[in-house]
Order: C-alpha cells, then structure tokens, then sequence
C-alpha cells in the first residue's frame, strides 16, 4: 500500500482512518473504460457439444486439463477465421478480481483481433441485473459469450436463450451454470485445501480458526468453503464459526468481530475472497490481535497483496485472475474454429504469503 501519515488524537479516529484506508485500497484502481459495444454476426451453425445433464461439478469433472496444457495437447492457437466479436459478462466491475478477468480478456483479445463487449452487473448481489445484461446480449448475436455467474441459477432463462440461438457459452469462473459445456477457472475446492494446510502447519498444537463465507448459493463459496472444512477434519485444529460475509468488507468486518468477541484466541481466519478478507483484517486490528491472528483470502487482488507486504494479512489465495482472463478468450477462440476443447480448463492457483510474494506463480 501507499506509505501515508497519519496523525490523529484518538484511537477511535485512527481506526477510522484505517478503515477509510482499506475500503479505499480496496477498490483503487477498479475505474472501468468503456468497451466497444459492437453488434456481431450470428455464426452459421453451432460449434457447441450436445447439453449435458445434471449438475456440473467442475472441480470433479474427468477429463480436465490445466492451461498449461492446452498447446501441448491441442497445438499452437489457430488464427482466426474471420472477425468475432465476443461479450463478457461478469460479476461486478467494481471488484478489483472482476476488472483483472476483464483485463486479461481484453489483453488476450487484442492479441487474437477479436472484439469485445464487457459488462458487470452494477453490485455483486444483483442478479437480476445480471441477468438482463446477458439477455441483452444475446439479441447482439455474438458468437460466444464469456460469462461469469452472480449465482447457480440467476443466468438460467439467458443461457438456455442463447443455446437455442447457437451460441457458444463459456462459464468463467466462480459460480456454475447448471449443464455448462465448458468451463474455465481454478480448482475452487482446492483453494480452500490450501488455506486449511497452512492453518495446520502454523498450529502444530491446534487451535480455533473460523471461515467467512461468501454468497449462499454459489458454486466457488461452497467448495471453498467444503474444501477448508473437510481438511481440517481430523486434526486438531477446529472450525468453530463459519458466517456468510457475502462478498461484502463491511459485513465482513462485523461477522469477524463478533466471532472474536465469542472466541477471543481465535488463531485465524480463511474468507473466501480477498474484500472480505480485508475487513477480517481491520476486526482482528480493531481487537488488537494483528499478528496473533491469521487472515488467509482468495483471489489474489492488488490490496490483498499490499497488506500482505504491510503484514497485516498474512496470505491469499491468488486464483491469477488476468491468466484465467487470458486463457477463457483462447478457450471461446479454439471452440470457435473447431477445435476439441476438453469440458474444463483449469486456471492457475496458488497460497501467497510473504514467503512467496515476489514469485507467486506456481511453477
């Protein structure tokens, strides 16, 4: 974070200036330009697979391969045929996570020639407004679209509109759509594995640790949180809280003092994003526990690593949004010139902490 002095006359208004500072961290950097907003031809006939049934559990799929693999399994990128444009719908730009997506998609479709359209929703809790983003969408007649679900269920009378249109459908990320025949993302159970593996190295004699959730009803909340849980069952290191946060700083922040207030040794606490983590940060400050109280997020977002560097956070875990951006628009390019995509496509992830900050990619 950016050095800043503060002088204040009282405790109460130094955390003030604290949380001021966070929330301002927070969203630094999330102003959005304006994309082309151009209106695309319709593709000739459908290169999508037959709808699958059931529910979709991408972190289980069979078959999935990581991004790294793609070229050596597939070949070099093809060119383009001819000039597509893509929309992208994604949560909310105002979530520094979101706009790093965007970015690496832009970046990725500079590189191909391929034109985008890139909308969010106006808060990360509007489904519906999702929703009639991507309905507009589709009468654009784009040759694919990008999308990254607010929940389950709230894109289902769009995605099914837009099968019936010939549309590819690509799901980014976070939550699922039911039936999705291609997903690209991390392993989102796996974030929540690698968070409760550092918890049990750090606490070789246990202790109590709680989880901040996000949205109920959303793919990436459960497993993350599933994947924490079911690792840290058996060891001696016990989940005594686990709260909705719902992607929010604020009602994070309250989730987690009161969660100290019940448990004041609380030893640490993984959220499933990095805003929530973020507040998680300013209760355990606020309760004079920084440094006796580990705080893990998920994402990898500029301010999570600003406040690792400071030491208040102690980790995140970096799911490298840009790359998942990059390799979503190579994933739409190679379905669109017919090429055999596996079902999924998994994006890098990995736990970042002062240890690792300055080479936080996997190898």
């Amino acid at each position: 974070m950016h050095e800043i002095d503060r002088h204040t006359d009282s405790a109460t208004q130094d955390a003030m200036d604290r949380r001021s500072f966070v929330y301002q961290c927070a969203r630094a950097g999330l102003a959005v330009g304006a994309f082309a907003l151009l209106a695309g031809c319709r593709r000739a006939a459908p290169l999508i697979a037959p709808t699958p049934t059931g529910l979709f559990d991408p972190d289980n799929a069979k078959g999935a391969i990581t991004y790294g693999q793609l070229a050596a399994k597939l070949g070099p990128v093809p060119k383009a045929s001819k000039s597509y444009e893509i929309g992208v719908v994604v949560k909310f730009l105002g979530n520094e996570y979101w706009k790093l997506l965007a970015d690496g998609m832009q970046s990725r479709a500079d590189q191909y020639g391929i034109v985008l359209d890139v909308q969010g929703a106006a808060t990360e809790s509007d489904p519906a407004g999702q929703l009639s983003i991507m309905q507009a969408m589709i009468d654009k007649g784009y040759a694919a679209l990008l999308v990254s679900p607010q929940a389950n269920e709230n894109l289902v009378p769009a995605v099914e509109r837009a099968r019936r249109a010939g549309i590819l459908i690509v799901n980014v990320d976070d939550a699922v759509l039911k039936d999705a025949e291609h997903f690209v993302g991390p392993n989102q159970y796996e974030n929540g594995v690698r968070a409760a593996k550092y918890f049990v190295q750090r606490l070789p004699h246990g202790g109590e640790v709680a989880v901040i959730e996000g949205l109920a009803g959303v793919y990436a909340a459960k497993q993350r949180t599933d994947g924490f849980a079911n690792t840290l069952a058996g060891t001696n290191v016990n989940v005594v809280a686990s709260i909705h946060g719902d992607w929010d700083l604020q009602k994070s922040l309250t989730a987690a003092a009161t969660i100290i207030r019940q448990h004041p040794d609380i030893e640490g606490f993984y959220c499933n994003n990095d805003i929530m983590a973020l507040g998680v940060v300013e209760a355990v400050r606020d309760a004079g526990r920084l440094g006796k109280t580990m705080v893990i997020g998920t994402d990898g977002i500029h301010a999570a690593y600003d406040s690792i560097r400071a030491g208040a956070l102690t980790g995140t875990v970096d799911s490298f949004p840009f790359v998942t951006g990059e390799a979503a628009v190579e994933v739409a390019l190679r379905l669109l010139e017919g090429q055999a995509v596996p079902r999924v496509v998994f994006s890098p992830q990995n736990l970042v902490t002062r240890d690792n900050i300055d080479s936080p990619l996997p190898k």
